[in-house]
């Protein structure tokens, strides 16, 4: 939602203010020039990027315009579901937990945390890492070094479709350079026209450095901002998971291991204590 609005806010401030200017939106209206630079930076891409990196960048900018910020009530349920792992793994063993982290789809526990289900990547550190305790004993610094290898890793994954679109926007200005001076190049073949042709030829020529300057700095490169912050409220979750889980295997209680969880969240989503205890007791 916030991403139209700030598309809708770029487009009339340029434009509105162009216009209160004394500006003709005619004289932007240069459909090659876009051509040019779009075709170019799209084919740019392609050489850049392999098959899957170039998929998933298309997908994770769509993603601007549907992905769900991250809630204090979706870190209640993460925070609940932990701690009912735990509470399963003290009364009747870890062993216990081995049916709901090996099938989480069919996991009684899980399917009552449909946030936390629905975030593969979550479920499956989570699960992961359980079976890391049910396989064997661990001692605890190996065990936070593994699951901090697991978050760097999916970290770094997570961030290479933004990096490329980063690399897309960062070619914008200078393709927009490119369709200027091919304008420019046009305007030379008719230099023996009149003053008033030759300015309409030079301007159509400048709004290519127009377009790409504000290709790159209004409309891409805050997409790939918007991306990475994405990324950041996935490492929010999973670093809270982590917390926890390390609580777990250091054999503290389950409401001491979520309570080291919930430090990790970040502070403008962070349930308050109260908040945890309440969900945990099963009050609203």
């Amino acid at each position: 939602m916030f991403a139209i609005i700030g598309i809708v806010v770029v487009l009339g401030a340029v434009f509105g203010g162009f216009m209160l200017e004394g500006g003709h939106m005619h004289v932007l209206f240069q459909p090659i020039e876009l051509l040019i630079i779009g075709g170019a930076a799209m084919g740019s891409f392609l050489i850049a990027a392999p098959k899957s990196v170039i998929i998933t960048s298309i997908k994770k900018g769509l993603s601007i315009f549907t992905a769900k910020e991250a809630s204090t009530s979706d870190f209640l349920d993460l925070l609940t579901l932990l701690y009912e792992i735990m509470n399963i793994a003290r009364r009747e063993g870890i062993v216990a937990l081995e049916a709901h982290v090996n099938k989480p789809d069919g996991s009684a526990i899980f399917g009552r945390f449909k946030s936390v289900a629905a975030n593969h990547v979550l479920r499956d550190f989570i699960c992961d890492n359980v079976k890391v305790l049910i396989s064997e004993s661990i001692e605890t610094h190996r065990f936070d070094s593994l699951m901090s290898l697991d978050i760097s890793t999916i970290q770094h994954h997570e961030l290479v479709p933004p990096a490329a679109i980063n690399k897309v926007a960062d070619s914008l200005p200078g393709l927009g350079i490119v369709a200027a001076v091919l304008g420019v190049v046009l305007t030379m073949g008719k230099i023996n026209e009149p003053p008033e042709i030759l300015g309409h030829s030079i301007g159509a020529a400048l709004v290519g450095t127009f377009l790409g300057i504000l290709l790159c700095y209004g409309f891409v490169g805050p997409a790939a901002a918007n991306i990475e912050h994405q990324v950041g409220a996935k490492m929010a979750f999973l670093t809270c998971a982590k917390e926890a889980l390390l609580g777990m295997q250091s054999g503290f209680s389950p409401m001491l291991s979520v309570e080291m969880g919930r430090r990790a969240v970040p502070e403008d989503v962070r349930p308050s204590f109260e908040d945890l205890e309440g969900a945990l007791r099963g009050k609203k």
